[in-house]
Order: C-alpha cells, then structure tokens, then sequence
C-alpha cells in the first residue's frame, strides 16, 4: 500500500511540476515581471506625433496613447517610460531591456524575425522633406539616382531599404539618430532631400519654414504599411490578450478624441490589412 502510495504521490508531482513548467513557459517574460509587480517598461524613440518624452519623461504620442490606452483596459496601469535610439528598439526587446515597442515601427518582414507585433494600429506611407520650394524637384527614389543625389533618414526606418531596393548607392545614403538630425542635414545642404514616414515629414515641415514635404503620393502604392506594436517573441499570451482589447478599442470615439491632437484621423485607420499578411510582404 505504502509503495502505492508513493508511486501515485511522484506520479502526481511529476504532472503537476510539468503543467507548472508548461504554463511558466506559455507566460512570457513580462508575464513573470508582472506576476512579480514590476512595471511594463514602454520602449520608444523620440519620433514625434507616433512617440515621444514629455517634459516629464511621460510617454507622449499617438502609439503611446493607444497602447496605455489597451493596457489600461487590460487591467495594467503600471507603465515605465522607456527613450532610446531608435535603432536600439528591437535589439532592447530582444535582450528583455524593455517589454513593449512603441515608436510606431512598420510591419515588415524583416523586423517580424525579430519581435512580434500587434496587429495594426494604423496604415501609413512615407514622403520626402526638402528645401522650400523643392528646387531639384525631387519625388521619388529615381530622382535621387538620377540627380546624384544624397538623402538622409533616421537609422532603422524603413525608407532606408527602401531606397536601397529602389537603386538609391549606398554612397547617397546618409543615416542620421532621429528625424531632428535629418531636418539639420537638410537645412545645411549636406543632404539634398529627408526620407521618412508622411506623418513625420509634415511635422517637420510644420517646425521650420525652410522646408517642406513632397506629395506622399509620389512613393509607390506599397510604400503604404501598417504599424503595429512590439512585443517580445514569448509574449504570445499578452499580445493575443491585448490584441483583443485593442480591437474594441481601435475607432472608437474614445480613442479618436485622444489621438486628434496628434493629427492621427480616421484616414490612417486599418481597412481590412493584417500583422500576418504585413510580415508576409517583401
């Protein structure tokens, strides 16, 4: 009875450490951070209107918005504001410095090796900042190529390969921090033209009379991408939870009052695109 007993006892522990091994390894990392009462550490360049620090290091932005915003409605009111380069936001991710993305990065293939997203906040394309009055009459890539012409961008932002896919040598292409920089190099003519999101270039072009941004309509169709926000590989369980609350909230009136102020409208929000197709797309 005794040897019963005993069998019966380890065969118990053993199921019950297993399923404890199986649902710690379903929770994620920042499932174990919550469980822990930590805070969710938001990482995010300063890339205005999608993310940026305010005054008090708050985290300001439309994608700051509307994912406090889900979080919130998940329960989860603990947020740490996390700035860095922009450049630096998947490699944090990846080494768990932070636990969710922010800054308004595009879906793309390349990026969807790395960390998973949400799925869509908003669709969005890309244009140029130019000198006032577009002197060289730049709108597209081929422009740059065939002008012998030097843009500049923000490292990390998909304009840059972009450009490289267009044709655009490497030798034409300068990469900056962040979209502040790109405004100098233009202004001081080390860079004919800044490669960027539209939403980036006419803020921009609001900052300074010097210069202005070409008609997004010039980039190709596919230049259009959704945005999503980032999560750590093994946080399949949290970014499915907040991919459901973000459903009943993407639209809403609640949310368009309090992204307006970013000039995030209703045109840049998703019609019918998805995270997988995104991840799918050369």
């Amino acid at each position: 009875m005794n040897l019963i007993r005993t069998t019966i006892t380890r065969t118990l522990g053993f199921i019950l450490g297993a399923t404890i091994a199986a649902a710690t390894a379903q929770a994620g990392p920042l499932a174990d951070r919550l469980e822990a009462g930590e805070p969710i550490r938001l990482g995010f360049a300063a890339a205005p209107p999608w993310a940026y620090a305010g005054e008090d290091g708050s985290a300001k932005g439309f994608v700051n918005d509307i994912t406090i915003a889900v979080l919130e409605r998940m329960g989860h009111t603990n947020v740490e504001p996390v700035l860095t380069d922009w450049a630096g936001l998947i490699p944090s991710i990846i080494a768990s410095r932070v636990d969710i993305v922010t800054g308004g990065m595009y879906i793309l293939a390349a990026r969807c090796e790395n960390m998973d997203f949400s799925e869509p906040i908003g669709v969005f394309g890309d244009a140029f900042v130019v000198p006032a009055g577009n002197p060289k009459g730049i709108g597209t890539y081929q422009d740059i190529i065939d002008q012998d012409l030097v843009m500049v961008s923000p490292s990390g932002y998909n304009t840059i390969a972009d450009a490289k896919a267009a044709g655009v040598p490497e030798a034409n292409i300068m990469e900056v921090p962040g979209t502040t920089e790109m405004l100098a190099a233009v202004r001081a003519g080390r860079a004919d033209a800044g490669a960027t999101n539209a939403l980036e270039a006419q803020r921009v072009q609001d900052m300074s009379d010097a210069v202005e941004m070409t008609d997004p309509l010039a980039f190709p169709a596919n230049s259009r991408t959704p945005v999503g926000v980032g999560f750590h590989p093994e946080d399949d369980a949290f970014r499915e939870e907040f991919n459901a609350e973000l459903a009943k909230y993407l639209g809403s009136d609640e949310m368009m009052e309090k992204v307006a102020a970013e000039n995030y409208t209703a045109v840049f929000l998703p019609d019918g695109q998805t995270t997988a197709e995104a991840c799918k797309a050369d």
